[in-house]
């Protein structure tokens, strides 16, 4: 969607970048996980897109497995846009976000809170540690070579995390 292919980069956020990088897709994203958008109409109703901009991005999430298209009216021909689970599980990286944008681009404050409706108590993104639990400061966190890392690329991530053991 970007009109950039990250070739040469080996990295899960440049690879979703490809398929959500763009601010539209962004805002219809977070419209049909928190507005209940799902109909081409809705999408531009509320945010404005020029439609071949709103068409392109759509048929790019039913591409991707983000959407699925649903017919809801024969004549004339309408459909729906339904998030998958792929689609869903987005949420926690629009809520991050969010969150960021509160702090650093909200000088008025959050112009929207997320809450549990079940319990009505404010949903927030943290960093959490699989031993430790809730880590402050995203400093504490490293980026190591997982398993799809090419070895020479991997190597490299080892020897720039390994504390001058080679000095």
């Amino acid at each position: 969607m970007l009109g950039k292919a990250y070739d040469n980069e080996v990295c899960s956020i440049a690879r979703a970048l490809e398929v959500v990088g763009e601010r539209w897709s962004l805002l219809i994203l977070r419209n049909a996980l928190f507005a209940g958008s799902t109909r081409y109409s809705d999408f531009q109703r509320s945010l404005g897109v020029a439609s071949n901009v709103l068409q392109s991005r759509l048929d790019g999430f039913v591409d991707a497995g983000l959407m699925r298209r649903h017919r809801y009216s024969e004549q004339p021909e309408l459909h729906e846009y339904l998030l998958t689970e792929k689609g869903r599980a987005f949420a926690p990286s629009l809520i991050a976000l969010t969150e960021w944008g509160d702090r650093f681009a909200a000088p008025d404050g959050p112009p929207v809170l997320y809450r549990h409706p079940r319990c009505g108590s404010d949903v927030h993104s943290e960093l959490v540690c699989a031993s430790c639990g809730r880590l402050d400061d995203p400093v504490e966190v490293e980026a190591h070579p997982g398993p799809a890392m090419p070895a020479e690329r991997a190597e490299r991530m080892r020897r720039r995390l390994t504390p001058a053991a080679s000095a």
